[in-house]
C-alpha cells in the first residue's frame, strides 16, 4: 500500500508570497505608466497566476491591454520575480511544524500549484524547504492545471502516494474545486488570497493557523471520504 499524502497549494497557503508578487506586478505596471496596486487591493488581484494578475490590475485601473502586451508584461513580471526570489516571501507560521508532524506519522508531502514549476522550485529552494516535498508540481508540469483534478491526481502519483489516502490544503476556490473533483477532502486556510471567504466554497474543514492541522484531522477526513 502506498503512503498517505498531504498536498499543499503554494501561494497563499504554504508561503506568503503576496508582497513579492505585488512588487513584480507594480514593476510591470510602472513600465506602462499605470498606478501601483496597493496592499489593500491584493485579494482582488493575487492568486490566479501572473497573467490573470496583470489582466485584473488593468481592469481595476480601467485600462485596456494592447495586442501582444500581456505576453510582454508577463515576461517582465517573471524576470523581476525570478531575480528577487525569495524577497519578502516567508512560510506561514506553523506550517513547517505541521509538515514535520505529518512526516513523522508516515505521510508524504507535496506541492500542487498554478505557479510555474521552475519558479516554485526556486522559491522553495531559496527558503530552504524544498527537501520537505517528494513532488513539486506547477502549472506547466502536466498538460492540465488546477482546477482540473488531473493536476492534483498526477501530483499524488508523481509523489508515489495513495490518492485514496490524500488531503489537499489550499486557500482558494480553485484548490477546493480541484480537490472535490478529484474526490479528495480539502482543508482551506482562511488567511490566503481570495476575495471571498473560503467558507462559501464549502471545503471539508477550515483552519486559521497551521497549529490546527493535525494528523487526527487528516485521518478523520480520509476515513469519512472512504466510508
Amino acid at each position: 500500500m502506498s503512503a498517505p499524502i498531504i498536498v499543499f497549494d503554494l501561494d497563499g497557503t504554504l508561503v506568503d508570497t503576496a508582497p513579492d508578487l505585488l512588487d513584480s506586478l507594480n514593476h510591470c505596471l510602472a513600465s506602462v505608466g499605470i498606478a501601483p496596486v496597493q496592499e489593500s487591493e491584493i485579494n482582488r488581484i493575487v492568486g490566479f497566476g501572473s497573467r490573470v494578475m496583470i489582466e485584473r490590475a488593468f481592469a481595476v485601473r480601467q485600462r485596456q491591454l494592447a495586442e501582444g502586451q500581456l505576453d510582454a508584461l508577463q515576461a517582465l513580471f517573471l524576470d523581476h520575480y525570478t531575480a528577487n526570489v525569495p524577497g519578502r516571501s516567508r512560510p506561514y507560521p506553523g506550517v513547517i511544524e505541521a509538515i514535520g508532524r505529518f512526516r513523522s506519522a508516515g505521510y508524504i508531502t507535496a506541492i500542487c500549484t498554478n505557479k510555474l514549476e521552475g519558479m516554485s522550485k526556486s522559491l522553495l529552494s531559496a527558503l530552504g524547504i524544498s527537501h520537505h516535498f517528494e513532488a513539486i508540481c506547477g502549472a506547466d508540469t502536466f498538460p492540465m492545471r488546477k482546477p482540473d483534478p488531473g493536476h492534483l491526481l498526477n501530483t499524488i502519483a508523481m509523489a508515489g502516494a495513495d490518492p485514496n489516502r490524500a488531503v489537499m490544503i489550499g486557500d482558494s476556490r480553485t484548490d477546493i474545486d480541484t480537490a472535490k473533483a478529484a474526490g479528495i477532502p480539502v482543508v482551506a486556510v482562511d488567511f490566503g488570497y481570495t476575495d471571498r471567504h473560503v467558507r462559501e466554497f464549502e471545503p471539508s474543514r477550515i483552519i486559521s493557523h497551521f497549529d490546527e492541522l493535525s494528523v487526527e484531522m487528516a485521518e478523520g477526513l480520509i476515513a469519512a471520504t472512504a466510508a
